[in-house]
């Protein structure tokens, strides 16, 4: 990491103090977590890049399902897409396993299929930023290198009081200085994993923080003055722009149409239950269908439903449709697959969550 901004001595002096309790409480209270205490970094590669995004208990099962399937990175790099992206089904966010598998096969070509234990190896691989080198070079290799995520940003700035951004690439670069002045040389993996820890369980995001079960309150200079709640501080966000679909759970009795997204964009090569843009009627429903070349015989309408994702959010309208026969030569774009197969075999998103329990019922 080079040094390109000064570091505050005042700060680090602050921060050098929260060092030896912080751990202390760490190893006596920390969650028992399927990753961790694993020397694996495999193990926290794959955490942490499941943990982006999504809660630690939403988290637990997928990792387990996940290292069961694909124990190492030469699995990982070897499997079929299709299974990769079921696997992953449900959090979302699929560039995320793409890259991994893209950095798993450089690990396997270029580090004999184990991940290279260096900070400057691990950052120049796919989908692997500062944070998550930081993470696999201190946990699973020792290395005196800080992992800065949004819990840490939370902890430190409240702790040195700082009225910075944290949504500021440079601040994070800051404090990612700031931190490896004062890392552990013993247990760096402990310290970060603490930081962390303690922004997850008492320093809060939402809410008011539990300063009361903090290690190092007396050492908080938010606390010390009464603005937890202030900080850290946030530019504001742009506003999600909405975006109205119509959803088409097709049905023939026993099947189900479902067709696969563009290779680029939103939901990348993922599969789907067939939607257009806008708010359409039952009858307009009926007439889309039929531009389908299937021949609707009858239609429900379903509850609407929406999924936010990070930049826009889909506000949906549904409609369960029986057709006449479901075939494959009429719309060589729609795949028809019974209950077993799209358990299985597709990874449809959670976006189209609330109209997948149809495909498992038939239209009486």
């Amino acid at each position: 990491m080079e040094n390109k901004f000064p570091v505050c001595q005042e700060n680090l002096e602050a921060l050098r103090q929260i060092v030896f309790p912080l751990i202390k409480w760490y190893r006596e209270n920390k969650r028992i977590l399927p990753w961790r205490d694993q020397n694996n970094a495999y193990y926290t590669w794959v955490s942490e890049i499941m943990l982006q995004q999504t809660r630690v208990e939403a988290v637990k099962p997928y990792f387990i399902r996940f290292i069961t399937e694909l124990p190492d990175p030469a699995a990982l790099a070897s499997c079929p897409e299709k299974k990769l992206m079921k696997l992953w089904e449900g959090l979302g966010y699929y560039n995320r396993v793409r890259n991994m598998q893209e950095a798993a096969c450089t690990v396997v070509e270029e580090y004999g299929g184990k991940l290279p234990e260096s900070y400057e190896k691990l950052v120049s691989l796919k989908g692997i930023g500062s944070y998550t080198a930081g993470a696999i070079a201190s946990i699973a290799y020792g290395i005196p290198v800080p992992a800065v995520d949004g819990n840490v940003l939370r902890v430190v700035s409240r702790i040195t009081e700082s009225r910075e951004d944290i949504m500021k690439q440079s601040v994070r670069k800051k404090m990612e200085q700031t931190l490896k002045e004062i890392m552990p040389s013993d247990c760096p993996g402990d310290f970060n994993q603490a930081l962390m820890e303690l922004g997850a369980v008492i320093c809060v995001p939402n809410g008011q923080p539990k300063c009361q079960d903090c290690p190092v309150q007396k050492l908080c200079r938010a606390h010390l003055h009464d603005i937890t709640e202030e900080i850290p501080v946030k530019a504001p966000k742009k506003a999600r722009r909405t975006e109205s679909r119509t959803v088409f759970v097709i049905q023939d009795g026993e099947r189900t149409a479902i067709q696969k997204r563009p290779d680029k964009g939103l939901l990348a090569g993922l599969y789907e239950l067939p939607n257009v843009k806008g708010t359409l009627s039952a009858e307009e429903a009926v007439k889309a269908v039929e531009k389908m070349k299937l021949e609707p015989l009858y239609i429900k309408e379903l509850e609407p439903a929406k999924h936010i994702f990070s930049h826009i959010e889909w506000r949906m309208t549904g409609y369960l449709i029986r057709v006449s026969s479901l075939e494959q030569k009429k719309n060589k774009k729609l795949i028809f697959v019974d209950k077993k197969q799209s358990d299985r075999q597709y990874a449809i998103p959670s976006a189209f969550g609330a109209y997948v329990k149809y495909m498992k019922e038939e239209i009486k």
